[in-house]
């Protein structure tokens, strides 16, 4: 098997963004975690409570939850992408 010599640089470059993306996936992980533990209170209160002025089924609530929840990982990847694009 013929061995490649590998710029020192692409492999150090390689291993920041792979830091990098770690990174950013655990801040997503932490703030969507938050994110569907405040919309479960939400919920409990929305079911225990039937709160007069909330319109929202629970369909609903159920969607904002999610749509929420995913948003970290969106917007993580968008600054990733535009780091990588900019380190260029």
């Amino acid at each position: 098997m013929p061995s490649r010599n590998i710029a020192p640089g692409r492999v150090r470059r390689t291993v920041n963004d792979l830091v990098m993306a770690e990174m950013f996936l655990v801040q997503a992980t932490i703030e969507s975690a938050t994110v569907i533990g405040d919309g479960i209170n939400q919920l409990s209160k929305h079911i225990t409570q039937r709160d007069e002025t909330d319109e929202r089924s629970i369909s609903a609530l159920l969607q904002s939850i999610a749509d929420d929840a995913v948003e970290p990982y969106s917007s993580r990847y968008e600054y990733f992408r535009e780091m990588l694009n900019t380190d260029d």
